[in-house]
């Protein structure tokens, strides 16, 4: 058996051009999505999560602006900085690009943006929500991935799933999600004993723990599906680096029915769910001042 590869790019172009479509149709209504890009300090290590969100903005029909903040600039300046772009109605999302100086800890940036603007779902409002199967801005990676499940010819509901690794903002939210779409679901991390006896029983794995080949073909039930998030890079004999997932993609290939590759698969629809969530965004906001309009 060889798995069939899952295309990320291909889904994330059909998620783009739904996204353009609904963007083209706010703007026409007065509502053209705009999202602002945060950053501090040195931009070297996010400059190409910025350029490639910007580019795939541009493609989506979503306007951007990239701002840098100095690294000396205080956690309290900043705070007011997102409290002004949340009262601001021409903007509909707010992204912080990571990393941030030590003396700047991401929750707080992440509690200080307003759930309506939380394009990323990082806000914990946003995770709460998926908790109550009320998914509105969810984590991007996380939905993408789910997102990617639900594009193969299996029947989700009653599914046995087998999520490695349950970080607050991939692993535990891609639990609630796939357990709100009726599946079975068994979350191991690095206190589970005997993994493989988890990853074995289940219908589709998830594997998020930064960790490279930490899954292999002898721990996949043959057929299964292996969806892939794991970004790491490594030193090949050749001395050459190169991006690899969690997964050991050769022997996976040759025991999964599918699976996703890295790079290409996971990161492409990650991207296309942040444009869908500020569209989404707008929506929101557009009917919530609606409202209040209405209201006097």
């Amino acid at each position: 058996m060889t798995a069939t590869p899952i295309d990320g790019k291909s889904i994330a172009a059909r998620l783009k051009a739904e996204t353009r479509e609904k963007a083209q149709a706010l703007a026409a209504q007065g509502w053209q999505p705009r999202l602002v890009s945060i950053s501090v300090g040195d931009v070297a290590a996010a400059e190409l999560y910025v350029r490639n969100q910007s580019a795939q903005a541009e493609a989506a029909g979503v306007e951007f602006e990239a701002r840098n903040y100095p690294d000396t600039i205080s956690l309290e300046q900043l705070t007011g900085v997102l409290t002004g772009l949340n009262a601001d109605p021409r903007v509909n999302g707010i992204i912080i690009q990571r990393p941030l100086p030590a003396h700047i800890p991401v929750k707080a940036l992440q509690k200080a943006v307003h759930p309506l603007k939380d394009v990323e779902g990082m806000h914990p409002a946003s995770i709460g929500n998926i908790v109550y199967n009320d998914l509105a801005l969810g984590p991007c990676t996380a939905v993408a991935a789910v997102e990617i499940l639900k594009t193969l010819p299996l029947h989700i509901e009653g599914l046995n799933v087998c999520v490695i690794g349950h970080s607050e903002i991939v692993g535990k939210p891609i639990a609630f999600l796939m357990m709100g779409l009726g599946a079975t679901v068994t979350v191991c991390h690095h206190m589970t004993r005997q993994v493989a006896v988890h990853s074995r029983a289940a219908d589709a794995v998830f594997v998020a723990v930064g960790k490279p080949g930490l899954v292999t073909g002898e721990m996949l039930k043959p057929g299964a599906a292996l969806i892939d998030i794991g970004i790491n890079r490594v030193t090949g004999a050749d001395g050459k680096s190169r991006t690899v997932g969690d997964a050991d993609y050769e022997s996976c290939a040759q025991v999964a029915g599918w699976i996703t590759p890295v790079p290409g698969g996971v990161g492409p629809v990650t991207v296309a769910i942040l444009m869908k969530n500020a569209v989404l965004a707008t929506e929101m906001q557009k009917d919530h001042y609606a409202l209040a309009f209405a209201q006097g």
